[in-house]
């Protein structure tokens, strides 16, 4: 639904934000040191190679993309495309299959000649390391197929020896056809298909343009650290592997090219080796700033709530958590392929115990579709409306009933036998059991839980599972229901996907290809609801919770704004108050 404000309450929104830019601009300190805790070190400097979502923060800090987000704490804000090195967003011409970018002029590499402004080849050259036969980027799949010509060179590229010297003569001599350059200021993407969501790939690191110095060293090498090049308004200063990296400030950075990193710190370490309780016991006497690869204990979260401790905030990232549903084994001859069944069990499920027993509304709420909170086509609806989300066993025995199931069904369910897994397991076991089904546990191994057990297809047609737990993360934020229903909701002939049982709706496939068409993002909202209602009435799936991450900060830190692509507070819009 598109919210419409009246001419007063427009005025008065403009007056509250004039007033609060007028504050922030008064409050504002640069300088100091930010002081960020975590368990793990940054596991990777370059964008290319895979790295952990946790990397996003670090990233944000040291390089820059055609488009990104803005950190905010409106989560509207925090998902909506905004432009970067772009001077702004393009609207698609060519039936939405060409994307015109002028770069901002000002962005400038920290390169080792002095400052030098990104051009259009840049651009090109990010892409072109995204296939090299070193360290690919597992990222470059959302773009083979996508841009005009991409696949033909990455497949190319797959055929060179993978040493510094052969994947610069590649690079050098290649040519993306769909990537034009046609002036240093003017990039321009022909697409193969109109996609909306082409936007927000865009915001992804493993886009940051390429400087032609990092051709001379392999993939996030020792090398290239070494001789790191930022395009962001820190880079590296210092680096102790498994200890600490420091960033300083980036001297060929300037504020005026950048619309959204204000980056008011003059210093940011990056801490190792950090355990969760003595991290939070950091940022509470005033000796760490932020969190890095660090959850918020729910215990702590819920001691800090009852100070009323206003340091917490929370984010919605995209992820949830949902049951898969068994509908091509022959277990109780074929039981889960009936619709009723499945609709009995997503009246049976107490998703209000199961955000309990993840910590209570500040870490997870009640999903009803396949969109979680922070995605674009999330809406609220129920088709299994429950009394306060707590399962419904009467409706749901009756559903059972009508199938023709009246003692129930007996279903196997392995769960991943770590983290919250036997506690969410037992949760769901106890008001599916309710409902008139008789659980059978399946205690299994993280490292067999996925490759082994789920994503192999044998064991769901020998009906090894019938019932199974499973989660789900976004690529990205906000635009990101492509990657949340096609590799989970699709079927293209493939087995042993993340769509764990082959499912397929061809009616919810042409309505997410007009949502991916579309130039129009309303309207792509609203066609994504509709393949959640479509999917959902005939359901594969029991969905649960979207997850909510929740931030903590120390009293030191001002200006604490969430940044949704980094799934924690922007390094780059907060400063220190001691």
């Amino acid at each position: 639904m598109e919210h419409r404000l009246s001419a007063a309450l427009a005025l008065g929104a403009l007056t509250l934000a004039l007033m609060s830019s007028v504050v922030v601009a008064q409050d504002a300190q640069t300088g100091g040191t930010l002081r960020v805790l975590g368990t793990a070190e940054v596991d990777r400097f370059d964008t290319v190679p895979p790295a952990t979502a946790d990397t996003g923060s670090f990233f944000r800090a040291t390089t820059r993309q055609l488009i990104n987000f803005a950190a905010s704490t409106d989560p509207q804000e925090q998902i909506a495309p905004q432009a970067d090195l772009a001077d702004s967003v393009p609207v698609p011409t060519d039936d939405g299959k060409t994307y015109t970018f002028k770069l901002r002029q000002g962005a400038n590499w920290d390169a080792p000649g002095g400052p030098r402004q990104i051009v259009a080849a840049d651009v090109e050259r990010g892409f072109m390391r995204l296939c090299n036969p070193s360290i690919p980027a597992p990222a470059v799949s959302y773009f083979e197929d996508l841009i005009v010509g991409f696949a033909d060179f990455c497949a190319g590229f797959g055929g060179v020896e993978p040493t510094v010297e052969a994947m610069k003569a590649y690079i050098e001599q290649g040519d993306v056809a769909g990537i034009e350059t046609p002036a240093d200021d003017t990039v321009v993407f022909h697409l193969n298909y109109a996609a909306n969501d082409f936007i927000y790939l865009l915001t992804l690191p493993v886009t940051t343009p390429a400087p032609v110095e990092v051709l001379d060293y392999l993939p996030d090498s020792p090398d290239y650290r070494d001789n790191y090049i930022s395009n962001g308004p820190y880079t590296i200063a210092s680096y102790v592997p498994d200890t600490k990296v420091t960033l300083e400030r980036n001297p060929a950075w300037q504020a005026e090219s950048d619309p959204l990193r204000k980056a008011y710190v003059d210093t940011i370490e990056v801490i190792a080796g950090v355990q969760p309780d003595a991290a939070m016991q950091q940022l509470q006497s005033g000796d760490g700033d932020m969190l890095y690869d660090i959850n918020v204990p729910p215990v702590t979260v819920q001691m800090l709530t009852m100070q009323g401790d206003d340091k917490i905030s929370t984010l919605a990232e995209g992820a949830s958590r949902m049951i898969w549903i068994n509908t091509v084994s022959e277990n109780n001859d074929g039981a889960l392929r009936n619709p009723l069944v499945r609709q009995a069990l997503n009246y049976a499920v107490n998703k209000a115990a199961v955000v309990q027993q993840l910590g209570g509304r500040e870490f997870a709420t009640p999903l009803n579709g396949i969109f979680p909170l922070g995605i674009l086509g999330h809406h609220d609806f129920a088709p299994y409306p429950t009394p306060d989300d707590q399962g419904d066993p009467e409706r749901a025995r009756a559903l059972l009933a009508e199938a023709g199931y009246p003692d129930g069904l007996s279903l196997k369910m392995p769960f991943r036998n770590a983290g919250n897994g036997a506690s969410e397991a037992q949760v769901l076991q106890a008001s599916l059991e309710e409902a008139g089904f008789k659980i059978e546990l399946v205690p299994t191994p993280p490292s067999d839980f996925y490759p082994r057990l789920i994503t192999n297809f044998d064991n769901a047609l020998n009906g090894v599972w019938d019932l199974v737990p499973s989660g789900w993360s976004p690529d990205w934020p906000g635009g990101a229901a492509r990657s949340i229903f096609q590799p989970q909701y699709t079927y293209d002939g493939t087995h042993g996907t993340f769509n764990f049982s082959d499912y397929n709706n061809e009616e919810a496939n042409a309505i997410a290809a007009k949502a991916l068409a579309t130039s129009d993002l309303a309207e792509a909202a609203l066609l994504w609801n509709q393949v959640d209602e479509i999917v959902m009435a005939n359901p594969p799936t029991v969905p649960l919770i979207s997850q909510t991450t929740v931030l903590y900060h120390g009293a030191g830190v001002q200006n604490f704004l969430p940044y949704a692509a980094g799934g924690n507070g922007d390094w780059t819009n907060v400063w220190l108050k001691r």
